[in-house]
């Protein structure tokens, strides 16, 4: 049985280089790694704006900065948008697989497609098979893996956890030159749905940065709640 949240020991990192924003510093809240965190610990620190990343449990803790808020879409008040509607009527030909691990060279191909494609900029660039299998295949008790298929040909991978009351997506990627079925934006209302289907009331986005462009185009999911002041509030559209 797991401590309860009063009894967790937490880490914070020294300084470094904020990866979302330029000239920012950046402190991370780290849960003790020896700390057994099962689904509803880990569920109780989701609602307080926790993520999970490898085997690592975290938040931002910066002293001067709250730009990176922690963002939630409440899944059955959600209503797609025209530009999602058209994501959803392009990929419908697609079918979805749940898999035991991503550690095939398939998967791991794809990866490193879409790390060089489109994220040439990030922490995870250059991709390397020793930090895919510790960021994405250090799988948890509710960790499920997803692969969306045409016909054969894998375009995208969804990493996903099951809460008690939703589920945290974790990291998706796709195909870098099928640009046009947008399917990170299918990825989401996938799992949006798949949301609703287990009677989950949230779908987990990790974090809304305003000003970070490869994080603002969270708030076209709505409604979106953001964590403020340690409580959770609809975004205003």
């Amino acid at each position: 049985m797991t401590s309860s949240l009063r009894d967790l020991k937490v880490y914070t990192t020294y300084p470094h280089s904020c990866s979302y924003l330029r000239d920012q510093e950046a402190t991370t809240l780290f849960i003790d790694p020896r700390q057994e965190v099962d689904q509803h610990l880990y569920s109780s620190l989701s609602t307080l704006g926790f993520r999970r990343s490898g085997n690592h449990v975290y938040r931002p803790h910066c002293g001067q900065c709250k730009a990176c808020i922690p963002a939630r879409i409440p899944v059955q008040d959600f209503q797609p948008r025209r530009n999602q509607r058209r994501s959803l009527r392009q990929n419908r030909d697609l079918s979805v697989e749940r898999t035991a691990d991503i550690r095939d060279n398939q998967a791991y191909h794809l990866y490193q497609r879409y790390i060089e494609q489109r994220h040439a900029d990030g922490d995870m660039f250059p991709p390397d098979r020793e930090q895919y299998e510790s960021f994405l295949n250090n799988a948890w008790d509710c960790t499920r893996y997803y692969r969306f298929y045409d016909h054969r040909r894998l375009l995208a991978v969804a990493v996903v956890d099951v809460m008690i009351d939703g589920l945290s997506a974790i990291y998706t990627f796709f195909d870098p030159d099928e640009q046009q079925r947008g399917l990170g934006s299918y990825a989401i209302l996938w799992q949006i749905e798949q949301a609703r289907e287990m009677g989950l009331h949230y779908l987990y986005l990790g974090y809304w940065i305003e000003a970070c462009k490869k994080m603002a185009y969270k708030a076209d999911y709505q409604p979106l709640e953001l964590l403020l002041d340690n409580r959770w509030r609809r975004l205003a559209e």
